[in-house]
């Protein structure tokens, strides 16, 4: 992030636009919408901006910029579309102090405007750096279309009533309060008009008053293989309400940016074999935290239903009166079979799979591996990397064939993907340079190598 986006305070603040022609008056119709005291300067200024000065609405300077034109402006524009006098306006302009934007000169420009949906006092800046104008414009009408030309007053009346809401305690009851507000008392009386919304949030302060303290909430959510975009619409919702996030190792830091600011970040993750925060303290963090009555997001990589120790931490909630929800995720194995353009099932193949982790070696070691050795069955093994070779000389005793397809995806979804095609009988070389964490795809190989092999075989 080159440009650091922040929202300026312009009330009688001088502003400086330098120029007069088409790009003086497209900047200008933007900055008239703010409370700055604004003044040009130019030669021969539009007549756009001509009407605007006799209109009071700003101070036209009919010469050319001078020095202490913009003498304590906090910013100005180079507006006249010619590179010698705007680079003129950017060495006297910001020798008076001002930061200087030259318009549609991201090389120069000391600050950029960005593209500005406008609810008032509700504002949404969408930059690129200069990158993809074409881009944030396409932003911008879509939050346009989005965004109801309402949201404005609903603002402007919560604004009015902040002081009255302090009555409320600060933390969650005061953002279910204001949460209430915004997604469904406000909206439902703003077709009415001003003094509905107003009753509207009397009746709701008073409500909330009345009402008994409100447990805790528990998600126990699935923040799935790690791509973003592979995260449910319910595990968004549930990462915009959360007071507190309770996170494992593997969740993508992307993921975690998702959550409210305010939120409480709390990482409680496990490495196989390595440093963990134990379940029991796990357990003791959700139930404290519920327990002053906060929602609580428990934030599990792939589906909280598939290795996640989530029936531990379910008992943990009940006993201690919690109320909480399963938010189901893409398991990793699912994407890690979608990564290889395979089926985890197959018609006349395989019609079960087996789904293991090498986490637990004494559950590892209890499996059937007579059946699992049998021809086209298939497994998706989790955490299995340190014990590949254990399990290779198991299948092998059971009569296994050598080569036996396994594909190994780490980081599965993620940019950083690998896959590795091996066999069973290289499968533990093949694990050698994986470093992240990874499925091992027992019975199946890449789609291309899969074909690729049977190419071979007609060939014979």
């Amino acid at each position: 992030m080159n440009h650091f986006p922040i929202f300026l305070a312009l009330e009688n603040r001088r502003v400086l636009v330098a120029g007069g022609g088409d790009a003086a008056v497209a900047k200008l119709r933007l900055l008239l919408k703010t409370t700055a005291r604004i003044t040009v300067v130019a030669e021969h200024a539009a007549p756009e901006i001509v009407a605007w000065a006799d209109a009071g609405k700003l101070n036209l300077i009919p010469r050319a910029q001078e020095p202490g034109d913009a003498l304590c402006c906090v910013i100005a524009y180079g507006a006249h579309e010619d590179a010698v006098l705007d680079g003129r306006t950017l060495q006297l302009a910001a020798a008076d102090g001002a930061i200087v934007n030259i318009v549609d000169d991201l090389a120069r420009s000391q600050f950029i405007t960005p593209a500005i949906v406008d609810r008032d006092p509700v504002v949404v800046a969408i930059g690129t750096e200069g990158a993809a104008p074409v881009l944030a414009r396409k932003i911008k009408a879509d939050l346009e279309a989005s965004l109801p030309a309402g949201l404005g007053l609903l603002a402007r009346v919560g604004k009015t009533f902040r002081k009255a809401a302090d009555v409320l305690p600060m933390g969650a009851v005061r953002r279910r309060f204001w949460a209430a507000y915004y997604n469904e008392a406000g909206p439902r009386a703003a077709d009415q008009g001003e003094a509905a919304i107003r009753d509207a949030l009397d009746t709701l302060l008073e409500s909330h008053l009345n009402a008994e303290t409100r447990p805790g909430h528990v998600d126990l959510v699935g923040a799935g293989p790690g791509d973003p975009e592979l995260l449910t619409l319910r595990a968004r919702k549930a990462l915009d309400a959360a007071d507190v996030v309770i996170h494992d190792r593997l969740v993508a830091p992307e993921i975690l940016e998702l959550a409210r600011r305010e939120a409480i970040i709390i990482d409680a993750g496990k490495e196989g074999f390595g440093p963990s925060t134990s379940q029991d303290v796990i357990n003791a963090l959700i139930v404290e935290h519920g327990l002053r009555g906060h929602h609580v997001v428990r934030l599990k990589a792939g589906d909280p239903t598939v290795f996640g120790r989530l029936d531990e931490e379910i008992e943990a909630l009940d006993a201690a009166g919690l109320d909480w929800a399963i938010v189901p995720g893409i398991t990793a194995a699912s994407a890690a079979v979608a990564t290889i353009g395979q089926s985890l099932t197959k018609r006349g193949r395989n019609g079960s799979v087996r789904f293991l982790t090498g986490h637990d070696m004494k559950g590892f070691a209890d499996q059937d591996w007579a059946a699992l050795a049998k021809p086209d069955e298939v497994a998706a093994i989790y955490m299995g990397k340190r014990a590949a070779r254990w399990m290779q000389g198991r299948l092998l005793m059971h009569g296994a064939a050598p080569a036996t397809p396994v594909s190994v995806v780490e980081n599965a979804s993620r940019s950083d993907q690998t896959i590795h095609a091996t066999t069973l009988a290289t499968l533990p070389d093949a694990l050698s340079d994986v470093s992240g964490p990874a499925v091992l795809l027992f019975g199946l190989a890449p789609r291309a190598a899969a074909q690729a092999l049977t190419h071979e075989e007609i060939a014979l």
